[in-house]
């Protein structure tokens, strides 16, 4: 296995692979895998690209060394990390990525998996994730004011106030079109008693029993907030939730769909699209969700299959230069699919397995082939998609201990940050 781990502000501006100071979960990654290779000549840095100008007003929370280790010790890096037979990943401007197997929960490749970003509207997979089970798309719901109390320019998919709506459809205006009011009616339906601010918790809370401990979220639409954070990995871990949900599956694959007419608002019926380009662009593709912000520029989160392979993709802090995220999205999935089915550099935890564990694996039985597709599947995920408890990885212990540590640093964040206005999460037509 190979770990490059460049200081980000300095290769990002020099673009040259620098060295990075070898935590004692790397150097034992290390130890069980061979010795490191460094990238070759001319190959590009991991990040390769200046890190955005923009950044978020408060600085992202304090790293937690196990939260670093969820997936396996490898994953430990700001740098990149992929098997030893893999060639040298494609040039992608984004800050941080993870390349993964949605079926076997194997991690292909990573770049700073475990660096913490900013989100945007990719933030509606865990909405997602967390309302699908909770919500009947059968049901006729009204749109509150406080439902399109949105931020003015901001993505919206033109539901009206007062007007009469499946969830089914509300749910295709939030995937299709990234609709912040959406995204507001369906926290608000599944938040209970306390409406949309019991939806984010609730979301929260689904991130935590997903394994996705770097993820807190403040807004159910992504629209920026003081202490919103999230990962790569974590979004990898989400994705997989949505996709091994049926539902969610077809509406993210959805090229286009009927908004119905209100005739008591005199509003008329339309059309809405899909802005995820991959659907209409790259052979396979199954789906996924773009987003952008200023703090968070742009992130993405696609999929496809490819003889009988589901892999993911998600791509945090990425610039648009050449291309747009989805085309960088496309890029790492053509690379991920060109590496052999076997070939990991850690893995997807299952849901709740972070909770049940104490012990971690030993980091040693982390090598560049592991195979990640023994055992019985997860609960909610497709058959074959079973997870090797014998994988080497290092767990992170899920008890209250954790949830404690972060319910404090939650508070402190809370009490000694200024509300942020939210800036405009505008579909950026990838």
């Amino acid at each position: 296995m190979r770990t490059w781990g460049p200081s980000v502000a300095l290769a990002a501006a020099l673009l040259l692979p620098l060295s990075t100071p070898v935590t004692p979960a790397v150097a034992a990654a290390r130890a069980g895998a061979g010795p490191a290779r460094r990238l070759p000549a001319g190959a590009p840095p991991c990040p390769n690209v200046p890190a955005p100008t923009t950044r978020p007003p408060q600085p992202p929370p304090p790293p937690v060394p196990a939260d670093r280790a969820v997936g396996g010790a490898a994953l430990d890096t700001a740098g990149l990390v992929v098997p030893p037979v893999a060639p040298v990943p494609p040039a992608v401007a984004a800050t941080s990525w993870v390349v993964a197997d949605l079926d076997t929960g194997a991690v292909l490749g990573a770049c700073g998996p475990h660096e913490y970003g900013v989100p945007a509207s990719v933030q509606k997979l865990l909405l997602a994730a967390t309302m699908l089970p909770r919500l009947d798309p059968n049901r006729e719901v009204t749109v509150t004011a406080g439902d399109v109390a949105i931020e003015p320019g901001s993505s919206a998919v033109g539901l009206a106030e007062g007007g009469h709506y499946r969830i089914e459809t509300i749910w295709l205006g939030l995937l299709l079109k990234s609709g912040n009011e959406a995204a507001n009616a369906l926290a608000r339906l599944g938040g209970g008693p306390d409406g949309l601010p019991g939806g984010v918790r609730a979301m929260n809370a689904e991130a935590h029993r997903l394994g996705a401990r770097q993820t807190h979220a403040v807004t159910p639409s992504g629209l920026d907030g003081p202490g919103q954070f999230t990962s790569a990995y974590d979004l990898a871990l989400i994705a997989r939730a949505c996709f091994a949900d049926p539902a969610f599956r077809r509406y993210t694959a959805t090229r286009t769909a009927q908004v119905p007419a209100q005739p008591a608002l005199r509003e008329k019926a339309f059309q809405i699209q899909n802005d995820n380009m991959l659907l209409d662009h790259y052979p396979g593709a199954i789906g996924g969700k773009t987003g952008f912000t200023d703090l968070a520029r742009h992130t993405y989160v696609g999929a496809a299959e490819r003889g009988g392979r589901r892999l993911a993709v998600t791509l945090l802090g990425a610039e648009v230069t050449t291309q747009r995220g989805w085309q960088q999205g496309a890029a790492l999935l053509d690379w991920g699919f060109g590496l052999p089915r076997d070939a990991a550099v850690g893995r997807l935890v299952a849901p709740g397995e972070l909770d049940r564990s104490s012990t971690p694996a030993p980091a040693s039985a982390l090598a560049g082939h592991a195979d990640l597709r023994g055992g019985p599947p997860p609960p909610g995920f497709r058959p074959g998609a079973g997870l090797s408890a014998t994988v080497g990885a290092v767990l992170v212990a899920g008890g209250a201990v954790l949830l404690a540590r972060r319910r404090r640093h939650a508070a402190a964040v809370a009490a000694s940050t200024a509300v942020l206005a939210p800036k405009s999460d505008l579909p950026e037509g990838d």
